[in-house]
């Protein structure tokens, strides 16, 4: 393994410092809008995930999980209310995660909560946050390779 010159070695461990302590914050505020909304952090996850009728594997992918995690979670989910089992239009034997109007409603309030307190990017001009996006996105998709997943750029659909 090369070694890294002593300025960058220094700087990169900084970079990696300062993202895991930006991780750690944003961990805990999520966790904390999720159980202000009686979630867990997988519940809240599998709603903002869930922005049109989604296979149950393609949720789990989403999530990072494995898929028989899905079962249970789609049953809280359903029992509270806030998603519904619907066939696949294509194929019958499967079934999509649909989000209800209470589930619609519950992923907006959870995005709105979430935004609500991230001072950290509220300093960031609106050019300087499309920079750090697009530098987050190469740094995501070029460990995902290493790691031999596929991710897309998050703000990929995103109007900006």
């Amino acid at each position: 393994m090369a070694t890294l010159a002593p300025a960058r070695e220094l700087r990169q461990s900084r970079i990696v410092t300062r993202l895991l302590e930006i991780t750690s914050f944003m961990r805990t505020r999520y966790e904390q809008v999720a159980a202000d909304h009686g979630l867990t952090q997988a519940q809240a996850s599998a709603l903002l995930a869930l922005a049109e009728p989604t296979p149950m594997r393609e949720l789990a992918g989403a999530l990072r999980c494995d898929a028989s995690n899905i079962t249970g979670l789609a049953d809280r989910l359903a029992r509270r209310g806030l998603l519904r089992r619907v066939e696949s239009p294509a194929d019958r034997r499967v079934k999509l995660l649909a989000l209800t109007d209470a589930g619609l409603a519950m992923r907006d309030e959870l995005r709105r909560n979430l935004l609500a307190d991230h001072r950290g990017l509220g300093v960031l001009k609106a050019d300087e946050q499309r920079t750090l996006l697009d530098l987050l996105d190469r740094m995501a998709i070029s460990m995902a390779d290493v790691a031999d997943e596929h991710v897309e750029p998050r703000h990929a659909h995103v109007a900006t």
